[in-house]
């Protein structure tokens, strides 16, 4: 069988990043723009720029993933779409919490920003995503269904998830004896539970109950690659490395854009980072919706959730404890409450393993709800 593309062909490379094959791909002009203003000091604009910047460079690294993917296998392919589809928030998150810890006077900062995004990418997912994907696949289909089995154990896991947010924001609020250093401590031993339960629900899904999650719409065609695996690898490296630097840029900026604009460094966490970092994945999602694939649809909305919620949000604590950066699971009330609530909406609505446009214009209300709080309710992570 020969190559799609052969080895020392350049061009497939040249063409992920030309415009003229992805509209998306204009956006890229943002990456220039924010070096612009990062050496004219101009700190709101860097950050504006450096945040639009990460939208297509994700995208990019998503078409790189799904191109090695394509050579790996089903399972191993489609850990690696998941894995590398949260790599935006895993850049962020890290350099945020390096930060805190090369910085100090600026952990506090950090540590919400971290925070913050993790749960706006949660909800993004699960409100924002599901909800207009609902919404748009119920306008060109009546009734859509899936695979209600493969769903309800990513139902479980995130509400696992939202118990192991709730017991420190609980434990910290129940009385006077309980310590910053007790919900520290507590946090790290139940990220290390969700890391577990992250692994063993792999080797579920992957090895001994495989069958429960394979999706007919998807067996019908096979995707050939566009891309040889060295260009593909190249892109993946070229995306991340400038994936990096944007939100080094981003990280350091956010704070002084905050104040300057007047905006919660908490509504930005929430609400603008997982927006701009997760678009491209977003836009798949609704446009899959929209062909009635509502398996692969759900897969991305919810399995991005699953994943932040078990594995990135456990993940950004322990590398915090091996730097000595005091991140806990204590999320604070107002959020841990708005990931309770988004999970248990979601969860009500998937539960018949039938959707209708209605319902996604529900999970659109409340997201609009949630992020009209943090915008106005002038709260802190961990108050």
């Amino acid at each position: 069988m020969s190559e799609v593309v052969v080895e020392s062909n350049y061009d497939s490379l040249l063409d992920a990043f030309s415009p003229l094959k992805n509209r998306l791909n204009w956006l890229l002009l943002a990456v220039p723009v924010t070096l612009f203003f990062n050496i004219q000091g101009n700190v709101e604009m860097t950050f504006l720029f450096s945040m639009i910047s990460i939208m297509p460079l994700a995208f990019l690294m998503g078409h790189a993933t799904e191109e090695i993917a394509l050579r790996a296998g089903e399972n191993l392919g489609g850990l690696l779409n998941a894995t590398f589809g949260n790599a935006v928030e895993i850049i962020i998150a890290s350099i945020a919490i390096y930060t805190a810890f090369s910085d100090p006077d600026q952990a506090e900062t950090m540590i919400v920003l971290v925070q913050a995004s993790l749960i706006g990418s949660i909800l993004g997912n699960l409100l924002l995503v599901l909800g207009l994907a609902l919404l748009w696949g119920g306008i060109k289909f009546r009734i859509q269904s899936f695979n209600q089995s493969a769903l309800s154990m990513n139902g479980s896991l995130l509400l696992l998830a939202v118990l192991a947010l709730i017991i420190p924001a609980a434990a910290h609020h129940t009385g006077s004896n309980v310590t910053d250093e007790n919900v520290l401590e507590l946090s790290r031993y139940a990220s290390l539970a969700l890391l577990a339960m992250y692994c063993l629900s792999l080797f579920f899904q992957f090895k001994t109950h495989s069958d429960i999650f394979n999706s007919s719409e998807d067996s019908s065609h096979h995707e050939e690659p566009k891309m040889s695996i060295k260009n593909a690898w190249a892109l993946l490296i070229i995306a991340t490395v400038m994936v990096g630097y944007m939100a080094e840029l981003l990280v350091h900026s956010v704070d002084k854009a905050a104040s300057e604009w007047g905006m919660p460094t908490l509504f930005i966490g929430v609400i603008l980072l997982p927006f701009f970092g997760n678009a491209a994945e977003h836009f798949t999602a609704v446009i899959v919706a929209g062909k009635d694939k509502m398996d692969l649809s759900l897969a991305i909305a919810i399995g991005s959730s699953v994943q932040i919620a078990v594995f990135v949000a456990p993940l950004m604590v322990l590398f915090a404890w091996i730097l000595g950066v005091g991140l806990s699971l204590e999320f604070g009330l107002l959020e841990t409450a708005a990931t309770f609530m988004g999970v248990l909406v979601a969860n009500f609505i998937l539960n018949d393993g039938k959707t209708n446009w209605l319902e996604g214009a529900m999970l659109l209300a409340c997201y609009v709800i949630l992020a009209l709080s943090f915008l106005l309710i002038p709260f802190e992570v961990g108050a």
